[in-house]
């Protein structure tokens, strides 16, 4: 024999009488997940249906067994088997409903799945923009990532420049000697430090 009492809130408590065993299972279920906490008492075979009461400090469900009348109290996910008989005077029947499930919980509704993130839109904040690749522009600014550059006026700043660029650099920085001594002088050097000749 088993039975169910819908508390609201999702929350709903399972009544299964197992031989003298008595066992109570409360459940929670929201939005993606569930709970359930289960405990059980000697109370002896039932001999009638349990009954369920909304009482002020929880729920109280009272079981006719075999042993006599008990009282079991939940309280959130909290149960409790009463040592003396409660006051239900004042208190609220509660319907319960006979249950082919027993104690088993509903199934979880499965989860659906995630749209498909939409690709990154250029972005604009005034006279700034951005586009898919990266390359940002602001004005007379403008960077690039691939390769790392950067241009604000008539400055430039290059990371990784190509070979092209690296060549032209790297005939700036040729040293230049003089014909007679052999001694280095610099690009506009007219006269040898050294040996006094005049550079062409």
């Amino acid at each position: 024999m088993a039975y169910v009492c819908d508390l609201g809130s999702g929350q709903r408590v399972y009544l299964e009488n197992q031989g003298p065993q008595t066992r109570v299972t409360v459940s929670f279920s929201g939005v993606g997940q569930q709970q359930q906490a289960s405990s059980s008492w000697h109370t002896g075979n039932w001999t009638a249906p349990p009954e369920a009461f909304q009482t002020r400090s929880g729920v109280v469900i009272q079981i006719h067994g075999s042993q006599g009348a008990s009282f079991l109290q939940v309280q959130g996910s909290s149960m409790a088997l009463l040592s003396q008989p409660p006051v239900l005077d004042a208190s609220q029947s509660l319907p319960l409903q006979e249950s082919a499930a027993s104690s088993s919980m509903p199934p979880m509704e499965p989860m659906k799945p995630m749209p498909p993130m939409e690709p990154m839109k250029p972005m604009t904040m005034g006279n700034m923009s951005m586009d898919t690749a990266g390359n940002m522009s602001m004005g007379d600014m403008s960077m690039s990532l691939n390769p790392m550059e950067m241009r604000m006026g008539n400055m430039e700043l290059r990371m990784g420049s190509s070979s092209s660029s690296a060549a032209s650099s790297a005939a700036k920085t040729v040293r230049q000697f003089c014909s007679q001594c052999g001694t280095a002088v610099k690009p506009d050097d007219r006269f040898c430090a050294s040996c006094g000749a005049q550079l062409d």
